[in-house]
């Protein structure tokens, strides 16, 4: 039984290795030219158009990344002109970031397109693959949150 776990656990472990090498060369190839985002811009934007406005220590909780690396990301959508920061009325220490309608915009097109491609890559998977493939990353997702979130120094 443990030697079958343990080989379940190893292609899991090599395939994974695969696929984040494999995503890196797709994100990087699938800017459409007009607006180049990077991996942390797209998944920034992202939240923003998901979650709505935020303050910045959101985004360093929910990555898992120091607050200053997000203000230097966040300070480059700013320059951009993608995101906007403003003072939050309930704390006026703390800053909101939020899209401009140049960052919707820019997120609109680079989510068409790359859900375009993904179209393309499952074009001959069954329906039911596709759902179980969704619903197994999703169900991944949630466990690595919940592991995270049991780790110590969290």
């Amino acid at each position: 039984m443990d030697s079958d776990i343990d080989r379940d656990n190893n292609r899991i472990e090599q395939q994974m290795t695969v696929l984040l090498r494999r995503v890196q060369r797709i994100h990087i190839s699938t800017s459409s030219g007009e607006i180049d985002l990077d991996r942390s811009a797209y998944g920034i934007l992202c939240r923003l158009a998901d979650d709505g406005p935020q303050r910045l220590g959101f985004f360093a909780s929910s990555f898992g990344l120091d607050p200053s690396t997000i203000t230097r990301q966040v300070q480059a959508l700013e320059r951009a002109g993608l995101a906007t920061r403003a003072t939050d009325s309930a704390d006026r220490r703390a800053s909101i970031l939020d899209l401009t309608a140049e960052g919707r915009a820019a997120l609109d097109r680079t989510r068409a397109y790359r859900r375009k491609r993904l179209d393309e890559l499952l074009s001959d998977w069954p329906d039911r693959d596709r759902d179980e493939l969704g619903r197994l990353l999703e169900k991944f997702n949630t466990s690595i949150d919940t592991l995270v979130e049991k780790s110590p120094g969290r």
